[in-house]
């Protein structure tokens, strides 16, 4: 009897269906050794970790040795990530299979039977390099959360934390509200024409005026505008230069786990943790490729299956672009990986019987997939200009259709170009003006950031990895750090806010984007054999500790805390200070303690856009516990009494 050993029961019951009598699978259910709770948990000498058995663990860790004892081969089949490979490690250590020769590492990127078949044929040992990138990178985070939190908890108050990234995530959001808040509109015009041909008419927006090409912000008054405008009505117009061009569109390659996350927050309203969640499942159940990569590679198999299905359902013209290659742009992604793919191409969504979420996460897969092994979309685009001689000037206007020839891969991912046409025209054709009309704009700030648009630029700067994306965002939230406005975009509460502030101002490394980013390289120069992962510990965690020593000497609570105002105690006539408890700011005495007067400061609730479900007259609105702790409830509090932990607006989403 051969023992399988993988980390999940749903994993294990679906590799199960594919092996024969001789293999028995188990799951360890995770990890099954981890730091301690409650303590450090390293060794701040020599840096080695400290990991112990859990509590739930432990019957799991007895059954295990009992079959490995009684089995002729263990198998070790976690993920092919490094998470799987410490798994797997530490599955040796805490089994005492160290030094036994019939221990053999398996690692595949979907569970299809010929993919473990496969993987049987060619075992290997511990990636020892994995290992020590996971382990380098979970003292490091471990270090920095629970030497870093208990300086917030003495400066600020309890319950807060820091970590490595999602504190430079916090400072993503907070630093995009304060750009938004600084932010200056700046006004600008723009002029557009409607023109009668023979054939119909047809808008056209100014470009040249006396033939200099308009700038943005050139047109600067409506004076100006109107002006242009009213004599651009008066003028003779013909048409000028009639340009046609074939342009194509590529598809998108297919998903990696931090697109996935981003089309499945655009696309479906999934936060980045509950689509991690539905992928894990449509993994475990054989139903796609493993969920956590970073690569665009495919397998020319997959490639092939979906030209068959192509050519068979759409069309021969359909399929003569499979397979379809594509390359990562980031020089770190595992190329021996692949992308997030369906395992059967030729299983359309309507036949995977999951139903539900998990269903619209498969389509999206499957619908990236085969359209990323179709043809190119082909448009043909045509420019007209419009020469327009007034009295005070002469001016040209552009106008352009697009006209689809081809739909190729948007037959399955449409976007949204679709066609628009002109008239029939000539050059020199004389054009009658109907009308000119000035419009104004104004530049516009940055948007908050969403989850989709957040986990982007986390990718772009290279911080964070496929499988730490969803614990980020929940992190900052569950602290209270961040909450989603009615348009699902992130907003810093103020405890978020200090936070940042305490961290930018005196640990400038941990919220830095570029020493993030270089720490991210260093984990994967360990993972590649490089690199010594004490070394790289080591060298961070000296002049971090140095500087913490320091801060707690040099950083006085009510400095971080205390605000003075221009409010006098009601009861002793001192100045009352703005202070941040436990609940959020708060006004007190600044006797204190001789005098203990205090003062909330309630902030107004936040509307979400979405009517009250139980009443007819209230709507939903944020709220807050005595304990600080987000809820949505009804305005119309107490006259109803409707309330919810879950964002109602994920609930309309998912009916």
């Amino acid at each position: 009897m051969k023992l399988v050993i993988v980390e999940s029961p749903t994993k294990a019951k679906t590799i199960e269906g594919f092996l024969g009598k001789n293999f028995v699978v188990e799951s360890s259910y995770g990890h099954i050794r981890d730091l301690p709770k409650g303590k450090l948990g390293v060794d701040e000498a020599t840096l080695e970790p400290q990991y112990v058995i859990p509590t739930k663990a432990r019957k799991t860790i007895n059954k295990l040795k009992k079959v490995a004892s009684e089995s002729e081969e263990v198998i070790l089949a976690t993920d092919e990530d490094r998470e799987g490979e410490a798994i797997a490690w530490h599955l040796m250590q805490a089994l005492g299979l160290g030094a036994v020769a019939k221990v053999k590492r398996i690692v595949f990127h979907e569970i299809t039977k010929p993919a473990l078949e496969q993987a049987i044929k060619k075992p290997r040992t511990i990636n020892e390099h994995l290992v020590d990138a996971q382990q380098a990178r979970r003292v490091i985070d471990r270090l920095v959360g629970y030497k870093l939190s208990p300086f917030l908890w003495k400066k600020i108050r309890g319950g807060l934390s820091a970590g490595r990234v999602q504190s430079v995530a916090l400072r993503l959001i907070v630093d995009r509200e304060e750009e938004i808040k600084n932010f200056t509109p700046r006004e600008y015009w723009t002029v557009r024409g409607i023109f009668g041909s023979a054939d119909g008419q047809f808008g056209a927006e100014l470009t040249e005026i006396g033939n200099k090409k308009l700038g943005k912000f050139d047109i600067a008054t409506a004076r100006d505008a109107q002006l242009i405008a009213n004599d651009i009505k008066k003028s003779d117009a013909r048409v000028g230069d009639i340009n046609t061009k074939q342009i194509i569109k590529k598809p998108l390659p297919p998903f990696t786990t931090s697109t996935l996350q981003q089309d499945g927050s655009r696309r479906l309203g999934f936060s980045a943790k509950k689509t991690m969640l539905l992928a894990q499942k449509l993994y475990e159940g054989g139903l796609i490729t493993y969920m956590r990569t970073d690569s665009v590679h495919l397998s020319r198999e997959s490639g092939v299956v979906a030209k068959v299905w192509l050519e068979e359902k759409l069309g021969v013209e359909y399929g003569k672009s499979a397979p379809r290659a594509y390359r990562s742009k980031s020089k770190l992604a595992q190329e021996a990986h692949e992308a997030i793919r369906p395992t059967k191409p030729n299983l359309i969504p309507e036949q995977v019987g999951v139903g539900g979420d998990e269903e619209r996460l498969y389509d999206l897969i499957w619908k990236r997939f085969m359209a990323s092994q179709m043809p190119d979309a082909r448009f043909e685009v045509t420019t007209i200009s419009v020469k327009a001689k007034g009295a005070r000037n002469h001016y040209q206007l552009k106008a352009s259709s697009i006209i689809m020839k081809f739909d190729g891969f948007q037959r399955i991912w449409p976007s949204q170009n679709g066609n628009t046409s002109l008239p029939e025209l000539k050059k020199d054709d004389v054009l009658k003006v109907l009308e000119a009309t000035p419009e104004q704009h104004f530049t516009e700030a940055s948007p908050r950031y969403n989850e989709a648009s957040l986990i982007k630029t986390l990718e772009d700067f290279g911080i964070g990895r496929p499988s730490t994306y969803a614990p980020i965002i929940s992190v900052i939230q569950d602290r209270g750090y961040v909450v989603k406005d009615k348009n699902r975009r992130f907003l810093p509460e103020e405890i978020g806010k200090l936070v940042n502030q305490i961290l930018v101002q005196h640990f400038p490394n941990i919220v830095d984007v570029d020493f993030t980013a270089r720490m991210e390289e260093e984990f994967d120069e360990i993972a590649n054999g490089l690199e010594e992962w004490k070394k790289t510990v080591a060298s961070f965690y000296k002049p971090f500790l140095e500087n913490l020593n320091k801060k707690y000497e040099e950083v006085k609570k009510t400095e971080v805390v205390q605000e003075m105002t221009d409010v006098k105690c009601e009861k002793c006539g001192r100045q009352m200070v703005i202070k941040f408890g436990r609940f959020g700011k708060f006004m007190a005495c600044s006797g204190y303690p001789d005098c203990k007067n205090t003062r909330n400061m309630k902030e107004p609730a936040e509307k979400i856009g979405l009517a009250c479900p139980k009443c007819p007259d209230g709507e939903i609105i944020t709220r807050r516990t005595k304990r600080g702790r987000l809820f949505f409830g009804c305005s119309r509090y107490p006259a109803c009494d409707y309330a919810s932990w879950q964002d109602p607006r994920e609930e309309k989403i998912k009916s």
